[in-house]
Parts: C-alpha cells; sequence; structure tokens
C-alpha cells in the first residue's frame, strides 16, 4: 500500500484462496493503534457471496420469473426437490470478480408481458447497488441473457418445487 493511499485511509484488494480453496477478494485494512478501528485487518469475500448477492437482488425485481437457461432450470428443478438440497440462488448467475471490480452475467425468464428492456434495467441497477453496498466491489458491468418468457398458462417450475425465490 502506498504510503498516500495509507494515509488517506483506501483499503488494497487482493484475489486469495481460503483454507478450502474458493475464490475471494481480500480487502486490506490498516494495522497499528494509529488506523480506525473499522479498517483494522482484512476481509475476504468469496466469489460465491458476490453471486449470490446478484442473484438474489435480480430475484426481487417482480417481472423475473426465474434464472437460469433451459438446461439449467430443469436440473434446478430437479435437485431442489432432493430433501435437504434446497433453493441455488446462483443458478443463472456468473461472476468475475477482481481486486476491486466485479461483472455479473445473469441468464433471466421473464414474464410475459413485461418490457424486457425496462426489466433488465431494473434488474441491472438493483444488482449494482447490492453487490456494490454489500462488497464494496465497484460493478463494472450487468450483462443479462433473457432466455426465455414464462407464459400464465404454462407449466411453473415452482409447482415442482424449482420456482423462483423471493
Amino acid at each position: 500500500m502506498s504510503e498516500a493511499a495509507d494515509r488517506t485511509g483506501t483499503h488494497a484488494a487482493t484475489r486469495s484462496r481460503n483454507q478450502t480453496g474458493e475464490k475471494g477478494t481480500t480487502l486490506k485494512g490498516r494495522s497499528g493503534v494509529d488506523a480506525p478501528p473499522g479498517i483494522r485487518g482484512d476481509t475476504t469475500v468469496a466469489d460465491r457471496v458476490v453471486a449470490k448477492i446478484a442473484g438474489m437482488a435480480a430475484r426481487e425485481i417482480p417481472e423475473v420469473h426465474n434464472l437460469g437457461a433451459g438446461m439449467a432450470r430443469a436440473l434446478g428443478a430437479v435437485k431442489e426437490r432432493v430433501p435437504g438440497s434446497g433453493s441455488d440462488v446462483t443458478r443463472g448467475v456468473a461472476v468475475e470478480v477482481g481486486e476491486r471490480q466485479t461483472a455479473v452475467d445473469l441468464d433471466l425468464v421473464i414474464e410475459y408481458g413485461a418490457s424486457i428492456v425496462d426489466t433488465a434495467g431494473d434488474v441491472r441497477a438493483n444488482v449494482i447497488q447490492a453487490v456494490e453496498r454489500m462488497t464494496g466491489l465497484e460493478v463494472v458491468e450487468v450483462n443479462i441473457a433473457v432466455h426465455d418468457v414464462h407464459l400464465p398458462d404454462e407449466e411453473d417450475d415452482s409447482e415442482q418445487g424449482g420456482g423462483r425465490v423471493a
């Protein structure tokens, strides 16, 4: 960390792997009695944490029916029927996390009748706000691929245990 960054309290970040081998970003704090208590020590944010935050933020938008492409949704619906497996909020979410920035890719199924452009904008804004607020990482892009439109008369994955997490 440079002296100028040290004086201003700016955090440095590095990519790391924790004891289980999971990738994450470590936000380096300062040490010593002259450093404010809130920045003494390091904080590591796993890539999976960023993916979960992005997945939950995308699902908060009412026009989003589900996340994931066709095969991922089908496998997810089967997996969720297994007792104790729960739902996978990262299905349909891919993240690339760097030292200070992250990029998010989302695969969406939108409710019929919703404006895809408006819904994508709402999802993008909500994901950026949630990830930046919760992790301190700058979200440089949120790429959205709409894989399907859910029609009102279609059989719903949620009836089989694989629907949207609200």
